[in-house]
């Protein structure tokens, strides 16, 4: 996500860093190029034009031109006011409500509203500890009901079953009396989507949220649609009492667009960001962290956060363990490591999320891809337990027999080979006070950043 407005404006930031003195023409000019930024990410005119006067506004004042830094003080005026515009900071669920908590999923046809509840459930269920009940008032579309029935088995949701021929308002309120019965905390409710904003589909989403009282109402808008994401959201909140925004699709939207123009436009927050398929895709919205991402300067906090939630801690304790008394790291202990990098979204999403990683030529950054892991996962597949546990035997025939199960050539073998040796030495370190001297050295260039972390 924002990969086009990444690249645009983090070159903009390089530029200003070094500045050790702005004119009026110097910030003028870098203006110019982020305005150009902003609009080929598809970012509303009205909001560009409003983020541009105020971020002018400041720089051209005492902030900026009387700083010692002036270039990293504009820096951080962009900084703050992209936080701005897409709403100062996270606004998660409401959820201080009598329960069963109602929570109303609305949005257009092909948008995501199934899998974005299915997630939202995963969410409250695993995060947050609530016991949540879901139900689809889809009547029209084909497999809706069994699609959200399947995702609610994913989840650990309970069900509430619908049918083609029931009324979604009577649906919905016979969901609201079970969900009480059964002591749920929160109620998700799946509503129709249609191609396009009509009347009659208004009417029907008016009278489910007549019939629950919904305490929440997402907005569910696929944010490759950009600028238009955000026009839509602004009728359907002139419609229903809009709560917030979820964006869909943001792993394949390079440009940005919808979450830079969303709030501002609606005036209802982002609350949540759907990053892939799978049913863990979801990321509570933070503007600060995506405006450091913006800029090019990482999410540390985000990559932080997702390492504690997927990473399994016991097999991380045990590794420590291993590689403390001195009984080395193993191909196993290789395969568990990369296929824990995978569960956290792969090499592209950690990269993402890392600062400086712009700065990467693209050729380079093209060479890191999931397929590599996927490809060094299969070839320990195609291993026998002797040869994971010995991988010196593995020589001639052996590595083509591997390269052969592992759909792979005999050079990939040999690669994965010299990596796992590369991780093996780096991990004998660590056994010997390495990884000590390392966060050290972590430690001594945190300091040495100036404050905010604006500096490189």
């Amino acid at each position: 996500m924002f990969s086009n407005l990444t690249d645009r404006l983090s070159q903009t930031v390089k530029k200003l860093r070094g500045k050790g003195r702005l004119t009026e023409d110097t910030i003028q000019e870098a203006l110019r190029e982020v305005r150009i930024a902003l609009l080929e990410a598809d970012v509303a005119l009205p909001v560009v034009r409003s983020f541009i006067a105020q971020v002018g506004e400041r720089a051209l004042g005492q902030e900026v031109l009387n700083s010692l830094t002036p270039g990293q003080a504009l820096v951080k005026v962009v900084h703050e006011e992209l936080v701005h515009v897409m709403g100062d900071e996270n606004a998660g669920l409401d959820l201080n409500a009598p329960a069963p908590v109602v929570v109303l999923v609305a949005g257009l046809q092909g948008s995501g509203k199934t899998t974005s509840t299915g997630k939202l459930a995963r969410h409250l269920i695993q995060d947050l500890g609530k016991k949540v009940m879901v139900v689809s008032c889809d009547v029209y579309r084909p497999a809706a009901i069994s699609q959200l029935q399947t995702l609610a088995t994913q989840v650990g949701a309970e069900f509430f079953p619908s049918s083609a021929d029931e009324r979604p308002a009577v649906i919905a309120r016979s969901a609201l009396e079970q969900a009480k019965k059964q002591f749920m905390d929160v109620l998700l409710v799946d509503t129709a989507g249609r191609l396009h904003i009509d009347e009659k589909m208004m009417q029907e989403i008016k009278a489910i949220h007549a019939a629950i009282d919904a305490h929440e109402t997402l907005f569910v808008v696929d944010s490759m649609t950009g600028q238009d994401a955000a026009n839509t959201a602004l009728a359907f909140s002139q419609a229903l009492p809009l709560t917030g925004v979820v964006l869909t699709k943001t792993d394949g939207d390079a440009r940005g667009g919808a979450a830079l123009s969303v709030r501002q436009i609606t005036g209802k927050p982002i609350k949540f960001i759907g990053t892939g398929e799978k049913t863990d895709a979801l990321q509570p919205f933070h503007p600060d962290r995506i405006a450091s991402r913006i800029l090019g300067m990482g999410d540390v906090l985000s990559l932080v956060e997702e390492v504690q939630r997927t990473v399994d801690q016991d097999k991380a304790e045990k590794l420590a363990r291993k590689i403390k008394t001195g009984k080395g790291f193993s191909l196993d202990d290789f395969q568990s490591q990369l296929e824990q990098m995978q569960n956290m979204g792969g090499i592209g999403s950690m990269m993402d999320k890392l600062p400086g990683m712009n700065e990467i030529p693209e050729h380079v950054k093209n060479r890191v891809d999931d397929k590599h892991t996927r490809h060094m996962i299969a070839i320990i597949n195609s291993m026998t337990i002797q040869e994971r546990q010995f991988p010196d035997v593995i020589r001639g025939s052996r590595k083509r027999r591997i390269a052969t199960g592992s759909g792979t050539d005999i050079q990939a073998v040999n690669r994965m080979l010299k990596q796992f040796n590369q991780m093996q030495k780096m991990m004998k370190k660590f056994g010997k006070g390495g990884m000590g001297k390392m966060m050290k050295k972590m430690g001594q260039l945190q300091v040495s950043l100036p404050p905010g972390g604006f500096g490189r």
